[in-house]
């Protein structure tokens, strides 16, 4: 098998890895795929996969040509007369087919959802006549209305001239039980986070006609990644023959920049919905203040700015169309060229792409998938980074409250009941009622409890734990609060049909801006009331699951060194089983592809323990460099002579901060360019530096080199990076000689977890010599972790109600728990030390700075952390070579040897 789209000749791994993703799309099912980085992985998959795909199609042809008994969408695949007709004859076409059966009951149903503009006006003008009866006669609903107290009702509120009759929910009659057709997500409905994706029907550019050939998607954590993706891609052949389309979030694409102002992702995905769905409201509205004063609120007018107009979105097709592959820095430069939505425009060229590259929520979120239109039937699907997917999938799933959002949602309820009360049938009291009832539970569960009539849930009696965090499962939950007799998927259908949660939070929100003179549009995320009102239906939603498939954390509002902190409500998938067996079930074939994805146990028992171990096809190869171009050791002690113990009781010791100074003061010496060292948090590489800078260690390690750290924010990276880039270059001499004068290079001071030790390249002089410090393994006063672990083990939930036992859950594992609870660490330490030696040419030391990766295994009751390193590098490790001095010689000697085999070349 040949793989002529390869640019250059491919290494012996690179073709064993290509074959193996070939036979595993051949076969279908699942398969894992193992390739370290820096081993050309990403080009391999693009080669291999879209070989497949190409050939794939031609075998569908040469079938077609024989007369095969194939579906009829197949004989046109490579003639798309569609190019010839009319774009207007396309647009009718698209229109009327791509339209959801969802779509046409919603669009015939008059008292619920969301309507088109001619079913908004004719509810408007029922809802203005009702009113106008309801004054005039007095009456409303099951009471009397004195016309005079509904009006003093209104002064009193300061809202006597605001035109609020566009908030009033349309009537809403409930089905009986038997007479409710709603189907139950299977195993339960899961919930995903608000902010996630979208909310209701859009509009948007009009889809392309949908192409039944088989495409691939392509996955990965984050848009460097993805944009990696593209570049290795436009290195091959595919990318002038097959039709490439990215797809990201509307934070990364949006170009109207009223929307971009509002700065975070869920404000922005809130006011591009809006805008979607006001394109017949009036550019803005004057509204009269109680004192006589205006304040103008923008609206839109006919919608975004930027999709406006056919031709321009055409234009944004056959722009993108003819530059080939484009990044979401692309597309965003295009979608400015042209004035038209690069959001919108991307995913309209889904129906017809070859391959899809997008982001893992867009793909794995259920929720996602159905609002991109993405089918999955028969397509492949390839997940890159996949060595955490377990632990993103759930959390793509976890749903949380706080008691901010839940006091707004209350109030905004009670308000909008108490004025439209009398205008509303029976039905929408209730289910508005049922809202308050909940709000008001939920309340009452994160209050600091107070008084002896409270009874805790999971106390035995009448008396209050001390715990102001715990766990608690969902039926135990609604039970302890009464709920339990609450239909919750009613309610839910309740809230997806009626509109209910916008029209309370458009008339909550415009009663606090006329009361408080305060433009809602820089609102934040947490205040917005449409963002709670999101997270309470996440909430309820996840409260419909299995009762073994999540927990509730319920954490209370305390006071602490006289700061108030608020509390919330947290739900936490535990199992990612069924989620996974959704998108499985679908696919014809699903790569899991990573640098390191050992051990694979874990991620088939999490995922999907139903397949059988002759279903599940492995693949592992080793790296592309020589032996001679790594160091890995592992350092148990430090200059002065003291043990190296980085565990959470003695890192913060003054005595393990110096040693730890001490030992990069005689790096910075023999190490020549960049030194990148590993923390295992930002507040101890903080707590670090500051001692350093105080002991005057700061200073002395910066006449070697300098000094720069990682920012918190994601958006400084890139900046820091190219300075600590343009600093080697510059103050390194050459990259041919080695240079030990004085201020030779720089060092980087790096979080675990962080950016840059995920997906950043730090090939050559960025990264000579990577140092981690201890062993980032997780805090065991994360609850949600250690619910994790528990579920894992197989715990019973008793064991974690108070504080004392979730830090004694570890003793309690004896296999599957503790074995995830020490991989978490062990990938994140093999994803930051991955980020050194990127091709076969490059070299670099690697520093393992704890005595306990030093340890006897038979001395340990956990199994031996340097047995999770990465085959490539455990085969080289030198478990500990003595003190600090025989280090420093091996040091000496590896780049001695490199130096003269720099200047020979």
């Amino acid at each position: 098998m040949q793989f002529l789209a390869f640019p250059h000749k491919p290494y012996s791994i690179q073709i064993d890895f290509m074959k193996a993703l070939y036979e595993s799309l051949q076969k279908g099912g699942i398969a894992m795929l193992e390739s370290p980085t820096g081993t050309g992985k990403t080009l391999s998959i693009i080669c291999s996969a879209l070989q497949w795909l190409v050939d794939k199609r031609q075998q569908n042809l040469d079938l077609v040509k024989d007369g095969s008994d194939l579906n009829q969408n197949l004989k046109h695949e490579d003639h798309p007369g569609s190019d010839g007709e009319p774009d207007w004859m396309r647009e009718f076409t698209v229109n009327k087919e791509s339209e959801s059966p969802l779509d046409r009951k919603t669009k015939i149903k008059k008292n619920v959802g969301f309507r088109s503009k001619k079913w908004n006006k004719k509810g408007k003008e029922e809802c203005s006549t009702i009113r106008d009866i309801f004054n005039r006669t007095g009456v409303g609903g099951d009471e009397d209305v004195d016309e005079r107290e509904v009006k003093a009702s209104k002064l009193k509120s300061g809202i006597e001239e605001v035109e609020d009759h566009e908030f009033l929910v349309d009537d809403y009659e409930s089905e009986g039980e038997d007479g409710v057709k709603l189907k139950r997500r299977d195993g339960g409905g899961y919930s995903v986070d608000s902010s996630s994706e979208e909310d209701g029907q859009e509009d948007g550019f009009d889809e392309e006609e949908e192409d039944s050939r088989p495409k691939i998607y392509f996955c990965s954590r984050t848009h460097s990644q993805l944009s990696q993706f593209i570049k290795e891609l436009r290195k091959t052949k595919f990318a002038s023959e097959l039709k490439v389309v990215s797809l990201g979030s509307r934070k990364n694409f949006c170009i109207n920049e009223e929307v971009l102002r509002l700065g975070n992702t869920t404000s922005i995905n809130e006011r591009c919905l809006e805008l979607q769905k006001a394109k017949s409201k009036r550019a803005s509205k004057m509204m009269n203040l109680s004192a006589g004063r205006r304040v103008r609120r923008m609206k839109a007018s006919s919608g975004c700015p930027m999709l406006r107009s056919r031709k321009t979105e055409r234009e944004f097709r056959s722009e993108t169309s003819h530059q080939g592959p484009l990044d979401i820095e692309d597309l965003v430069k295009v979608g400015h060229k042209v004035g038209t939505c690069p959001y919108y425009g991307s995913r309209s060229m889904v129906p017809t792409a070859d391959l899809v590259i997008l982001p893992y929520q867009s793909l794995l979120s259920k929720t996602s998938r159905e609002s991109l239109n993405l089918s999955l039937k028969n397509n492949i699907i390839i997940i890159d980074e996949a060595h955490n997917l377990a632990d993103s999938l759930i959390s793509m799933y976890d749903a949380k409250i706080t008691s901010s959002q839940l006091e707004r949602i209350h109030s905004h309820l009670e308000k909008y009941l108490e004025r439209f009360q009398n205008l509303l049938g029976p039905g929408n009291r209730r289910y508005i009622q049922t809202l308050m009832v909940l709000t008001h539970a939920f309340l009452q569960s994160i209050a600091y409890p107070k008084g002896a009539n409270y009874v805790d849930p999971l106390s035995s009696g009448s008396e209050v734990q001390s715990d102001l965090d715990f766990s608690i499962g969902i039926n135990e939950f609604l039970f302890s609060l009464n709920i339990d007799n609450i239909n919750l998927v009613k309610l839910l259908h309740y809230i997806e049909e009626s509109n209910i949660i916008h029209k309370v939070s458009g008339f909550g929100d415009k009663l606090a801006m006329l009361q408080n003179d305060v433009a809602l549009e820089g609102t934040t995320a947490e205040a917005s009331t449409l963002s709670g009102f999101r997270a309470l239906v996440s909430l309820l939603s996840s409260l419909t699951n299995n009762d073994g498939d999540g927990r509730i954390i319920i954490s209370r509002a305390r006071v602490i060194s006289s700061v108030h902190e608020r509390g919330y409500l947290k739900y936490v998938m535990l199992t990612g089983e069924k989620i996974f067996s959704e998108v499985a079930s679908e696919a014809h074939a699903i790569i899991l592809a990573g640098g390191t994805l050992q051990p694979i146990e874990e991620i088939k028992e999490r995922l999907f323990p139903w397949l059988q171990p002759d279903q599940l096809h492995f693949f592992s190869c080793g790296h592309i460099i020589p032996p001679k171009n790594i160091l890995p050791v592992a350092v148990s002690q430090g200059p002065c002579g003291r043990s190296f113990d980085f565990s959470y009781s003695g890192r913060s010791s003054s005595s393990m901060i110096e040693e730890l100074g001490m030992l990069l003061c005689n790096l910075v010496a023999v190490v020549p360019e960049g030194i990148v060292v590993f923390f295992s948090s930002f507040d101890y590489e903080g707590k670090v530096y500051e001692a350093w800078k105080e002991s005057g260690i700061l200073a002395r390690i910066m006449k070697k080199k300098r000094l720069f750290r990682e920012p918190r924010k994601n958006t400084d990276v890139e900046l820091v990076l190219k300075e600590y880039k343009e600093t080697i270059d510059e103050l390194s001499s050459t990259n041919a000689k080695y240079n030990p004068a004085p201020c030779s290079g720089a060092v980087l001071l790096a979080i675990v977890g962080g950016k840059i030790s995920e997906g950043i390249n730090l090939s050559d002089g960025m990264g000579r010599c990577i140092v981690m410090v201890g062993l980032p393994y997780p805090s065991p006063s994360d609850m949600e972790l250690m619910e994790r672990v528990k579920y894992i083990e197989g715990l019973e939930s008793s064991l974690v109600s108070k504080t004392q036992a979730r830090l004694d859950i570890l003793k309690c594992c004896k296999h599957r728990g503790r074995q995830y609870y020490e991989n978490i660490c062990m990938k994140a330490v093999n994803q930051s030390i991955g980020r050194a030696i990127r091709h076969i040419n490059d070299y670099a030391a690697i520093l393992l700075v704890d005595a306990r990766y030093a340890s006897d295994p038979s001395r340990r009751s956990f199994s031996h952390v340097c047995d999770k390193l990465p085959q490539w590098i455990r085969s080289h490790l030198i478990p500990s070579p003595g003190n600090y001095g025989a280090v420093h010689r091996l040091l000496h000697q590896f780049f001695k040897f490199h130096r003269k085999e720099t200047s020979n070349q």
